[in-house]
């Protein structure tokens, strides 16, 4: 707790706001929208070796969190404050830090394969910076942010010459989209069959349920995309950059509305199937998602960059 007890005396108003910042490159939301400019714009082979290291990495986070169930740092220190506006992104156990495992897998992943210094050189600066806003804000320990940088890490290395070794290929890399989507069945089995000791957070519990179905969906249709794609669709990344914004900018309010548009009737037909209050409908929500993402909206495409090739030609 003394590296805690530091960073808690030099907090200020502006470092607030700056690591509160910076922590947010960590956050589920910012993992999604720059994994989702490296599949569809940049490099869609980078793009499955971010994903495929965030989505695992993940769901090995939440079922260490769920076998330690370690509490946060002002609950096994009273005394100790935290920055109140990460509160509400820390409602679930300490150990390992979720946002650490993320910011570091991802950018941890892109320092790992791109050779330009422009890119390199910032993504280590913000795997680093992240965990430091962990401890800054004071929800997590030192313990909880080294061991998912030590884990990130592994991830990141292992998981490249999956895709980029002169042995890499589309049956090596759906084998790392199968394990994953064993990694989510098996936290699902997990999180709602193991009879936990009384003393478990119900909080943290709950969301530990509802991150298995979420998860569980997406790795299935992550799994599918891949399979889909390296089969049938072999979308093209390359286009004019009017069609390159219209991909981010169209695709990301068409993945939003799926997410959020559908959440109310998938759900409500999971509970009139299933009967009472169930994460069980998530599963084929975030499934949609992942679809939507890798198969679906890649359809358009070759429309977009025909729309502004042909504009160019006239001009």
């Amino acid at each position: 707790m003394q590296i805690l007890y530091f960073f808690e005396s030099i907090r200020n108003p502006f470092l607030d706001a700056v690591m509160s910042a910076v922590t947010y490159l960590g956050h589920e939301a910012g993992f999604l929208l720059l994994a989702l400019l490296l599949f569809w714009c940049i490099d869609k082979k980078t793009g499955y070796y971010v994903i495929s290291v965030g989505l695992t990495g993940i769901s090995i986070n939440q079922i260490l969190k769920m076998i330690f169930r370690v509490p946060r740092p002002w609950v096994l220190d009273p005394n100790f404050t935290i920055v109140e506006s990460a509160r509400s992104a820390a409602q679930d156990y300490s150990f390992p830090s979720g946002h650490t495992q993320c910011a570091v897998g991802l950018f941890g992943s892109l320092a790992r394969r791109c050779r330009d210094r422009r890119i390199m050189i910032p993504s280590i600066v913000i795997a680093v910076l992240v965990p430091i806003t962990r401890l800054y804000l004071g929800v997590h320990t030192i313990y909880d942010v080294s061991f998912s940088i030590v884990f990130a890490l592994i991830m990141v290395f292992a998981f490249y010459p999956v895709f980029f070794s002169q042995n890499s290929g589309e049956g090596r890399a759906l084998w790392i989209f199968i394990l994953s989507s064993v990694l989510t069945f098996g936290l699902l089995l997990f999180v709602t069959l193991f009879p936990f000791p009384a003393d478990t957070d119900p909080g943290c519990l709950s969301d530990a349920v509802k991150n298995a179905y979420t998860l569980m969906g997406a790795s299935l249709g992550l799994l599918h995309t891949y399979y889909l794609d390296s089969r049938y669709l072999h979308f093209e990344t390359k286009a004019p950059l009017p069609a390159q914004i219209l991909k981010v900018v169209l695709g990301a309010a068409v993945v939003l509305l799926v997410k959020e548009g559908f959440k109310i009737p998938i759900n409500a037909l999971a509970g009139l199937l299933i009967g009472g209050e169930t994460h069980a409908g998530d599963i084929l929500r975030y499934y949609l998602v992942a679809i939507t993402i890798g198969a679906l909206w890649p359809l358009t495409f070759p429309r977009l960059t025909a729309l502004f090739t042909k504009k160019n030609n006239i001009q």
